[in-house]
C-alpha cells in the first residue's frame, strides 16, 4: 500500500488539475467573432472558481490559421486575430495573480509553410536552411509532380499523401498533416537548438511549462543514404500506412533527453507531450523521473476504443469493460513509476457526454458528473476542456456548410472524391468532428452564448439557451459545481493524489468501480476511497465483497441526493449515478470540503 511522499516544489503538478483554454472559441471581446487574449482575461475568474492549478493556452502565435494556429509562422509572435504580445503578458500576469500557472501549447513537429524558416528553405537547394525540414527527390523512375512519384507511400493524417511537390526546386517536403505544414527535420542538430532558444524565451517571458504537440513524431527512421521506407499499403488506397517510421521513432528519447536538459533541468515546470500510439512501456520510460524527459504524456488509446477497423471515422458503441481495462492498465503500468495525464476531451476529440455519456435533458447532468468523478479520482493529473464543466455537448452537424475543420473538410473531400456516398460519409463525421469541440463557449443564454457580439466564426451551438456559465455557476446541483468539488477533493485527499489503484468489477457492463488506497504515515490512518459509478441509463445493482465497511464510510461525493442506502456488500445505482465513498471519515475540520449533492 503507497504511502504519502515528501513532495518536491519541482512535482507540484501531481496533484494539479488542468483547465485546457482554446482561444478561438473562449471569448471573443472585440466582435469579429473570433476568441482572443483579451477575451480570456476577461473570464479568468470563470477558470479560478473552478479551483484549476493550470491553464492550458492552446496556441496563439502567428499563423496563416490554415489548421486554427497549429501551423505556425513565427513562435516569438502572437497572431492579431488574437491580440498582442503585450496582450499574453498581461494574461500571465493575470493567472499568476490568481495564483494559476500558464502552459504554452508548442508545436515543433512542424511549422506553417508561412514560416521564416520554411522561406529560406525551398527559396533553392542549397539554402543553409534546406536541411531544417525534409527535402527528397522524385521516387526513381518516376517524374515529380506525378501519383506514385512521391518518395514514400505514406498516407497523412489530414487525407492525401505526406509529400507535397515544390516544382520551383524539383524536390518534394514532407508533411504529415497539412500540406501547409512541413515537418521540421530534427536530425538537424541547427534545428533542434533553434527550438530550445525558443523555449527559454517564453519561460523567461513567465510561461510555466508546455504541452507539446505530437511531440512523438519528431524522430523519423531514416536510412543511413537519407531515405525513408514505405509503409504497408492501406486496403483501397496508393497510400501506406507509415506510422510505424514515424512514432516513437529510433531518437526519440534521445531529443527529449536534451530537451530537457537545455531547456527545463533547473526550473519547476509542467511538460506534457500528446503522443498518438505511444504505449504503456514507451510512456513509462518518457516519464520515468529519473530519465528526464517529460513529466506526463497524452495517451490516445482509450479514445480509440470506440473505432471501427477504419478508424476515426468508423464509429463503435463503446463496450464500457473495454474502456475499464485501458485505465487500469495505464493505471497499474505506470503506478510504481511515471505518471499518467487524464482526460476525455481536448480540442481535437468529441464532447465526451454526447461520446460516453447520455446527452439527452434526462441525462445530461447526471453523465456528465458520473464521467468526471472516475476520470478525475484515477491517479494522475486531471485535465479539463473548456466547456466540459458545463457539461456541453456535440454540435450534431447535419451538413457539409457547418464545418470549419481541416482534417473533417479533407476526409469528406477524399471519400466523397473516391465514390463513397456522401450522406455515409456525413453521417460518420458528425459524431466524430474537431468541429464538436470547437463550438464557441457557452457563457448564457443570449445570442452567440456570450461568446461575441458579432458573428461567430462556427455556430454556437442551440441548446445554449439552457446550457450555459451563467445559469451553471448559479446552480450548486450543476456540473460546474460538481468538477470544483472532484477538484477540491484532489488538494484536500492525499489518498487522490498518492493512493493505489485497485479495478473492481472488470467485466460488468455498467459499472465502473475501483479503489484508492494509502497506508497510514504518523498520525494519519490509512485510507480507502471506493469510487462506484453507473455508466449506464438503467438501474444496477452489484456486490462489492468485503467492502460493506467502505460502502458505508463517508460519501465525500455523489451525483443523487436521493440515493438508495447501501445493504451490506451490495449497492444500487440509478441511472448515471455515482459515489465516492472514504473509509475511514475526514477528521470534522475537513468537513465540507466536497459536500454530496
Amino acid at each position: 500500500m503507497t504511502t504519502t511522499p515528501q513532495r518536491p516544489d519541482r512535482d507540484w503538478w501531481r496533484s494539479a488539475v488542468v483547465y485546457q483554454v482554446y482561444p478561438r472559441s473562449f471569448a471573443d471581446s472585440d466582435g469579429d467573432g473570433v476568441g482572443d487574449l483579451p477575451g480570456i482575461i476577461e473570464h479568468l475568474d470563470h477558470i479560478a472558481a473552478l479551483g484549476v492549478d493550470v491553464v492550458w493556452l492552446s496556441p496563439v502565435y502567428r499563423s496563416p490559421q490554415d489548421d486554427n494556429g497549429y501551423d505556425i509562422s513565427d513562435y516569438h509572435d502572437i497572431d492579431p486575430v488574437f491580440g498582442t504580445l503585450a496582450d499574453l503578458d498581461r494574461l500571465i500576469a493575470a493567472v499568476h495573480e490568481r495564483g494559476m500557472r500558464l502552459v504554452m501549447d508548442l508545436v515543433v513537429n512542424h511549422t506553417s509553410d508561412q514560416h521564416a524558416w520554411f522561406a529560406e528553405s525551398r527559396s533553392s537547394r542549397d539554402n543553409p536552411k534546406r536541411d531544417w525540414y525534409w527535402w527528397r527527390p522524385p521516387r526513381e523512375g518516376h517524374e515529380g509532380g506525378q501519383p506514385g512519384a512521391e518518395p514514400t507511400n505514406w498516407h497523412s493524417f489530414f487525407a492525401g499523401s505526406t509529400w507535397e511537390w515544390d516544382e520551383a526546386t524539383g524536390e518534394y517536403y514532407l508533411h504529415l498533416f497539412s500540406r501547409t505544414q512541413p515537418d521540421l527535420n530534427w536530425e538537424n542538430p541547427q534545428v533542434r537548438e533553434a527550438v530550445y532558444s525558443m523555449m527559454r524565451w517564453w519561460l523567461d517571458r513567465g510561461v510555466d511549462g508546455f504541452r507539446m504537440d505530437v511531440i512523438n513524431l519528431i524522430s523519423k527512421d531514416v536510412a543511413a543514404d537519407g531515405s525513408l521506407p514505405d509503409g504497408v499499403a492501406k486496403p483501397g488506397t496508393r497510400f501506406g500506412d507509415g506510422a510505424p517510421f514515424y512514432t516513437n521513432g529510433p531518437r526519440i528519447h534521445e531529443f527529449l533527453h536534451e530537451m530537457h536538459e537545455a531547456v527545463y533541468a533547473d526550473r519547476a515546470v509542467l511538460t506534457v507531450g500528446e503522443m498518438p500510439g505511444v504505449t504503456i512501456d514507451e510512456a513509462r520510460l518518457f516519464t520515468d523521473p529519473e530519465r528526464r524527459e517529460v513529466d506526463m504524456v497524452f495517451t490516445f488509446e482509450h479514445m480509440h476504443l470506440d473505432q471501427g477497423p477504419l478508424g476515426k471515422w468508423d464509429p463503435r458503441p463503446l463496450h464500457l469493460p473495454d474502456l475499464k481495462l485501458n485505465l487500469a492498465a495505464w493505471q497499474e503500468g505506470l503506478g510504481e513509476r511515471g505518471w499518467n495525464s487524464l482526460y476525455w476531451n481536448n480540442h481535437d476529440q468529441p464532447r465526451v457526454v454526447s461520446r460516453f455519456g447520455d446527452d439527452s435533458p434526462e441525462h445530461r447532468v447526471a453523465s456528465a458528473k458520473t464521467l468526471g468523478t472516475v476520470l478525475h479520482l484515477l491517479r494522475g493529473t486531471p485535465y479539463v476542456y473548456q466547456g466540459e464543466e458545463l457539461g456541453m455537448t456535440n454540435a450534431h452537424l447535419d451538413s457539409i456548410a457547418g464545418y470549419r475543420d481541416i482534417e473533417t473538410l479533407n476526409h469528406h473531400a477524399e471519400q466523397v472524391g473516391l465514390g463513397a456516398d456522401a450522406a455515409q460519409v456525413l453521417a460518420s463525421m458528425a459524431p466524430r468532428s474537431r468541429d464538436n469541440a470547437r463550438t464557441p463557449m457557452q457563457w448564457d443564454a443570449t445570442e452567440h452564448a456570450g461568446f461575441t457580439t458579432g458573428t461567430p466564426w462556427l455556430p454556437v451551438n442551440p441548446n445554449h439557451s439552457t446550457i450555459n456559465a451563467e445559469a451553471a455557476r448559479a446552480d450548486q446541483g450543476s456540473v460546474f459545481h460538481h468538477y470544483r468539488r472532484l477538484i477540491e477533493l484532489r488538494h484536500s485527499l492525499p489518498v487522490v493524489v498518492d493512493g493505489d489503484f485497485t479495478l473492481l468489477l472488470p467485466e460488468h457492463e455498467q459499472v465502473f468501480a475501483y479503489t484508492r488506497t494509502l497506508a497510514a504515515t504518523g498520525d494519519e490512518p490509512a485510507q480507502t476511497l471506493l469510487v462506484v459509478a453507473n455508466l449506464s441509463s438503467a438501474d444496477v445493482t452489484v456486490r462489492l465483497d468485503g467492502l460493506a465497511g467502505v460502502l458505508s464510510g463517508e460519501l465525500v461525493l455523489g451525483t443523487h441526493a436521493d440515493g438508495i442506502p447501501p445493504e451490506g456488500e451490495a449497492v444500487t445505482l440509478q441511472p448515471w449515478e455515482s459515489r465516492a465513498l472514504l473509509h475511514p471519515a475526514r477528521r470534522p475540520a475537513q468537513d465540507g470540503l466536497a459536500t454530496p449533492e
